[in-house]
């Protein structure tokens, strides 16, 4: 059997200090890939506290109790990973089949959407780009999205709205690029019309404060991919609660609600969605309700 690489155990005692602290703020499990890239996505880290290597950075976490030096790992080590309109194919059914069905039965003439781990917020500007796209059908709505996510770095730059060229050049038309966002620097910034269309909070899924009442569709995609099945439970639970017999859920690919908990089920009309379990064939259109 191969020796270890010196250093490796001191690297492993160290990975689980930095991955506990991640899973105690914020649920999500450090996958064994994510856990090997760990000294690369916290260099910035190292550099501006003149630190070598991660087992100095886990000496120093334990030692200072530092909350802000907590945050910072944090941030660093969530997978903020995002792009516009990523899988193209969701965001057309969003458009052609979700959003016409929910306008059909909503009689107060507001639309709720809820982006739950919206990560930078390429999910919510791609909504709202859609949405504003098609401002005739929505004339007379109020229209509401909320997206949130645990990071506080990638709240900040959603709220910002400043995409460098390789994020506007990963699934945005150049029709939209133009139209919607405008030069900031070398960078690219969403329009004051997009971004005064989404609420951006800081909040964690455990912990919830920034959801109310009931959202028509809800994006939680990609996210549970990260916690336990205990954690997936809870959060489908919370997505519930924020959700009527007409509400759509949205996961990512690799997910599903399959031995998740007894709250929703496939839905009968979009395929890859999820419905709450009261919702049946028999009553797919029927009235929607609101609380809050």
């Amino acid at each position: 059997m191969p020796l270890p690489p010196a250093g490796a155990a001191i690297f492993q005692g160290a990975a689980r200090i930095l991955s506990g602290l991640l899973e105690a703020r914020t649920g999500q499990i450090l996958s064994e890939g994510r856990a090997w890239r760990m000294e690369t996505a916290l260099r910035p880290i190292l550099r501006a506290h003149g630190l070598q290597d991660i087992d100095d950075l886990a000496a120093m976490l334990l030692r200072k109790r530092d909350p802000r030096l907590d945050e910072d790992v944090v941030n660093a080590l969530l997978n903020n990973e995002s792009s516009f309109f990523r899988d193209l194919q969701i965001f057309d059914m969003i458009h052609r089949q979700i959003l016409p069905r929910i306008q059909e039965d909503r009689q107060d003439r507001t639309l709720r959407i809820w982006s739950a781990g919206c990560s930078t917020g390429q999910e919510a500007y791609s909504l709202a780009i859609r949405l504003r796209n098609d401002t005739a059908r929505w004339q007379g709505w109020r229209i509401e999205i909320l997206a949130t996510d645990i990071s506080t770095a990638a709240i900040e730059q959603a709220r910002a709205g400043i995409f460098s060229q390789m994020d506007v050049q990963r699934g945005l038309a150049v029709g939209d690029l133009i139209k919607w966002f405008e030069p900031h620097g070398e960078d690219w910034r969403a329009s004051p019309d997009l971004r005064r269309m989404i609420d951006f909070r800081h909040d964690n899924l455990f912990d919830p404060r920034a959801p109310s009442g009931e959202y028509d569709l809800l994006l939680c995609r990609n996210v549970l991919l990260y916690f336990t099945p205990e954690r997936r439970g809870d959060v489908l639970r919370l997505l519930a609660r924020h959700s009527h017999a007409g509400s759509v859920l949205l996961l990512g690919a690799g997910e599903t609600v399959i031995g998740q908990g007894d709250d929703f089920l496939s839905h009968p009309e979009f395929r890859g969605g999820y419905a709450r379990k009261a919702l049946t064939p028999n009553c797919a259109g029927g009235p929607m309700r609101r609380t809050g």
